[in-house]
């Protein structure tokens, strides 16, 4: 598997408080069957500006010494919207100096909405993002309330072009029964993308996406569990569109759970 948002820099915001804490959340995430890691610190976030990105390649690349051979890294952000976030977006796509890091040097943008945002607000970023050559990948729309609240919001986004990345902890019920329920909506509604842990230490928020796997697998199956923690990713780190969905099917029921349970 291969995750796509952690917090695991060391002392660069509210995640790996220190060098060792970050190798021991590599190392869990390794434990919990991944092979590769984006850290993506929060950019343009309040303190957590981060807007150096060789600092953040730099500590990327410090962390990646310490596990190589246990887990391979990839240096990113995860880019708080604000009013001048597109014209970091044009500074990038010119190759000139921008305070802002995609995914694994793709074309592949994470994107933490604020709270307050809107709709309207939404999709024009969305769409001139999508313009200047970027994919823009929507940072856990079950935590954000106007994303949250009403699927067609992020569908329309979608539909312009965005992609979306669901946290395994709500995947999984650890974050409340309403993130799960808007996660497993947008999941019903074949809305997710990508599952990621935003892992932030190794307790409270915790790295490792094998608990939210074997959730996506007993109620979607094998090949959507794949889809979102291993394929999908896959395809952001070779900075290539996401392969086509196979047709939709409905979520496991309980009853074919429980049938499966008692053949095996």
């Amino acid at each position: 598997m291969i995750d796509l948002h952690c917090h695991i820099l060391p002392g660069i915001d509210d995640g790996a408080r220190s060098l060792a804490d970050a190798v021991a959340m590599c190392r869990a995430a390794a434990a919990a069957g991944c092979e590769a890691m984006v850290a993506t610190p929060h950019q343009r976030r309040g303190l957590w500006w981060n807007g150096d990105p060789h600092e953040i390649a730099a500590l990327c690349q410090e962390l990646a010494a310490q596990v190589e051979g246990e887990i391979r890294l990839f240096s990113g952000g995860e880019i708080h919207v604000d009013s001048e976030i597109l014209a970091e977006v044009n500074r990038l796509g010119a190759g000139e100096a921008a305070e802002i890091l995609p995914l694994a040097g793709s074309r592949y943008l994470l994107l933490e909405f604020d709270a307050n945002g809107t709709s309207p607000a939404a999709a024009d970023l969305v769409h001139e993002i999508v313009v200047a050559g970027f994919r823009p990948v929507l940072a856990h729309p079950e935590l954000i309330p106007f994303l949250a609240e009403d699927d067609a919001v992020v569908a329309h986004l979608v539909g312009l072009g965005a992609t979306a990345q669901v946290t395994a902890m709500s995947v999984t019920g650890d974050f409340g029964r309403r993130a799960q329920s808007a996660t497993h909506r947008l999941i019903d509604a074949g809305l997710a993308h990508f599952v990621a842990s935003d892992a932030h230490d190794l307790v409270r928020r915790p790295p490792g996406l094998d608990k939210a796997f074997r959730t996506l697998r007993e109620r979607w199956g094998e090949e959507l569990a794949l889809r979102l923690t291993t394929d999908n990713p896959r395809a952001v780190l070779d900075d290539r569109p996401l392969p086509d969905p196979p047709p939709r099917r409905a979520p496991v029921s309980l009853a074919e759970r429980l049938t499966g349970r008692a053949r095996s």
